[in-house]
């Protein structure tokens, strides 16, 4: 009942423009096809900079400027180790939307 009730609610709010803004440029992020190859790859296994531009065969400077845009959305993480940043997906929600994209275009 609970579940119902949130999911009712939610029916009858308005969006802030800062909820606005930020599911826009989800979405924007989830409409390039770089960024969604990026996302894909990184759906299966953390990868740094070179990793990424070298297993999609992408220049390190579209890498970084793809990462950077995905990090500000946080939807993408990364950890330090010496000099190198290892990347990953940070958002499951957003992965979930994709996977369930992918599986729908996949659907004969």
């Amino acid at each position: 009942m609970a579940g119902q009730n949130e999911t009712h609610d939610m029916k009858n709010k308005d969006l802030d423009e800062e909820t606005l803004f930020v599911v826009s440029q989800t979405f924007k992020a989830l409409g390039d096809p770089t960024r969604i190859r990026i996302l894909h790859l990184l759906f299966q296994n953390e990868y740094s900079v070179n990793g990424i531009a070298e297993a999609l065969h992408l220049r390190q400077s579209t890498v970084s400027h793809q990462l950077r845009f995905l990090k500000n959305l946080r939807l993408v993480k990364y950890r330090r180790e010496g000099t190198t940043l290892y990347y990953s997906h940070d958002d499951e929600h957003v992965i979930n939307i994709l996977k369930q994209t992918i599986d729908h275009a996949l659907h004969s």
